[in-house]
């Protein structure tokens, strides 16, 4: 029998779907959902289905920014076969992201038995999502906001790329909130912190998910669940993206700040008074 049933794998669609780009930590409010419906949030299985139904999320964001991803790529495939066609920023930056992946994709290898056993504690949760909530607070604010998407570097990338390493350990401090913190700090403007956070996101967040259809499939989690979880994902995180952008545009992250705090106080107190299990 599934640990998870349809209807529960429904509702962590749309937790992860609304969570996963949000810099609020999607790990985060996946596990505390899992530890209310009474699903064991250490099960391999359910790590594994927590990391699978990313793709649907990732999927959106493929479909979203279909016409960059296809630009990117395009000149990726230019550049390859001619020399002259290296000096466009596109071809560079996919370069940049493939590079800025290699540090996540170490990390993860290496410490997945810590990122699966101790690390993935409800108390660390609640305690990433406050001190995420405090980077985020500081980058917003002292960051300039003063560079595009076209000023930014091999530096930059790399520097955004590794910061999901302090996510992959800490569920709770958001890989959207580790990016876009870091990105903010290098003064980048928050549309290009948050689309940066996106692109960097793609490979690391498929490859997981990929790598992780062993244990979810053939460990407890049915296909059904599999599957309406990753479906619904996908569409609750393309309206998401679209909102996340507008946002962004007009306002600072103090809104996510709040809510991080509030959302970590509350898991300390039910993890307290026995309401949650770590």
């Amino acid at each position: 029998m599934s640990v998870i049933s349809v209807g529960q794998a429904a509702v962590l669609g749309i937790v992860e779907g609304l969570t996963e780009f949000l810099p609020v930590s999607s790990t985060g409010h996946l596990k505390i959902t899992e530890g209310l419906m009474g699903i064991p949030v250490d099960d391999t299985s359910v790590v594994g289905f927590t990391a699978v139904i990313q793709v649907g999320a990732i999927a959106a964001v493929l479909v979203y920014f279909f016409k960059d991803i296809a630009r990117i790529v395009s000149a990726w495939g230019r550049g390859i076969v001619n020399r002259e066609e290296r000096h466009h920023h596109d071809y560079k930056f996919a370069w940049w992201v493939i590079a800025a992946t290699l540090p996540i994709v170490a990390v993860g290898l290496v410490a997945k038995p810590l990122i699966e056993g101790p690390l993935a504690s409800l108390w660390v949760v609640a305690g990433s999502l406050i001190a995420g909530s405090g980077v985020m607070w500081a980058a917003d604010q002292t960051g300039r906001h003063k560079r595009g998407e076209d000023d930014t570097g091999f530096k930059d990338s790399m520097l955004v790329g590794s910061s999901q390493i302090l996510a992959l350990l800490f569920p709770g401090f958001s890989r959207s909130g580790a990016t876009m913190s870091t990105a903010l700090a290098l003064d980048l403007d928050r549309l290009t912190a948050t689309r940066l956070s996106f692109f960097l996101g793609i490979p690391a967040l498929t490859g997981s998910g990929l790598y992780e259809l062993k244990d979810a499939a053939g460990a407890g989690v049915g296909g059904a669940p599999l599957v309406v979880a990753t479906a619904v994902s996908f569409v609750v995180a393309y309206a998401s993206i679209a909102w996340l952008l507008k946002f962004v545009a007009r306002h600072s992250f103090n809104a996510f700040v709040a809510y991080r705090i509030a959302v970590g106080v509350l898991l300390f107190g039910l993890l307290g008074s026995g309401v949650l299990t770590a």
